[in-house]
């Protein structure tokens, strides 16, 4: 019995160490969320067709308005992350070949790959074509 009071009082005394409790200094910081890249949005403004030559105006967030003089086919095109544009683009053809046998011309928007928005005209006249549309994501 001796043993056994003894053993019990060396296996009390061991455990009674000390006690270490960590206290923070400051407040945890909260786990940060990783976030999403923007979403990247291509449009692209086609104009097409049989005349020698073309002006088109089309509008940009980072250009406004603008406008060339060029022949065909002719592709502008831009990215940006906005939820929504207002997208334009007017051409005018200039001239015409007289071997032209049948006439064609079109603008386009497209946006993603996808067609937003189009006119196109198959008539000998020099008409003026012109879209417009709000995209939104």
């Amino acid at each position: 019995m001796r043993t056994l009071t003894i053993v019990l009082a060396l296996v009390v005394a061991a455990a009674c160490g000390d006690t270490y409790v960590s206290v923070p200094v400051s407040p945890s910081t909260l786990p940060t969320v990783p976030t999403v890249a923007a979403l990247r949005t291509t449009v692209a403004f086609r104009a097409i067709g049989t005349p020698t030559s073309v002006r088109v105006r089309y509008a940009t967030p980072a250009d406004g308005l603008a406008q060339i003089v060029t022949t065909l086919p002719w592709n502008g095109q831009f990215e940006t992350s906005a939820d929504n544009l207002f997208l334009s683009i007017e051409g005018v053809p200039l001239s015409t070949s007289i071997l032209t046998a049948s006439p064609f011309f079109g603008i386009q928007i497209i946006v993603n790959g996808s067609l937003f928005r189009e006119a196109t005209s198959s008539s000998f006249l020099l008409e003026t074509l012109t879209v417009s549309g709000t995209w939104r994501r």
